[in-house]
């Protein structure tokens, strides 16, 4: 929790006072936290587990925005920009977050201004991310932004061993194709593609990578 940009600039005893002073919450897989629409007004920090973003279409058809894990912060835009939710937060794992209000908020940074500029700089990674995925969707092929997933995963919730990388990103088989933005059955033939080069082998919501200098390759 310490890594989130919340807390960066903070000596530990003032983040450990200001984490004591949040609201925390547990959540099981499938629980909804705030759904698109809702007003905003809390910021939230991820202890432990996995949060899916998505938006859903007139039609019913879902798409993944983000999966944060540990560390990361979401909720913060309305403070900036006080609106309606832009996303549905469900949890797609066991996970533990804290929040805090924005009244709380704002009495906090106005106390220590110099932790708006971590906030900020959040926001602005955030959207490079966005831009990015926007210019995959029309530059890149399905194989190759299922490749740049698999390894942006594994860049947050891989951990080493033996054969490779581990990754449990918890994810469906369909919410990992909504993450990419395609079919379900496209996304199932990239990665079946995938393990028949011995790049990878798929685990139950998780996957091993075996070769990540080919799949960084196949993702640029």
């Amino acid at each position: 929790m310490r890594r989130a940009p919340l807390f960066a600039a903070l000596d530990d005893q003032t983040a450990e006072s200001l984490i004591a002073s949040m609201v925390p919450a547990r959540m099981e897989r499938g629980d909804v936290l705030f759904n698109e629409g809702d007003q905003g007004d809390r910021l939230y920090v991820i202890g432990e587990g996995k949060i899916k973003l998505g938006r859903t279409s007139s039609d019913g058809r879902e798409n993944l925005l983000a999966i944060l894990g540990p560390g990361e912060m979401f909720g913060e835009l309305s403070l900036f920009d006080p609106g309606p939710r832009t996303a549905t937060a469900t949890a797609v794992a066991e996970t533990q977050v804290v929040s805090m209000g924005h009244e709380q908020l704002k009495e906090f940074l106005h106390q220590r201004p110099g932790v708006a500029p971590t906030l900020l700089a959040a926001l602005a990674r955030r959207l490079r991310r966005t831009n990015e995925s926007l210019a995959d969707l029309v530059f890149t092929d399905v194989p190759g932004r299922v490749a740049k997933a698999l390894l942006d995963l594994a860049g947050r919730f891989g951990r080493p061993v033996d054969e490779g990388v581990m990754v449990p990103h918890d994810l469906t088989q369909e919410e990992l194709a909504q993450l990419v933005g395609a079919s379900r059955e496209t996304v199932n033939k990239a990665l079946a593609d995938f393990a028949s080069r011995g790049w990878l082998r798929l685990e139950a919501r998780a996957v091993l990578l075996l070769d990540v200098e080919r799949l960084k390759r196949r993702a640029r």
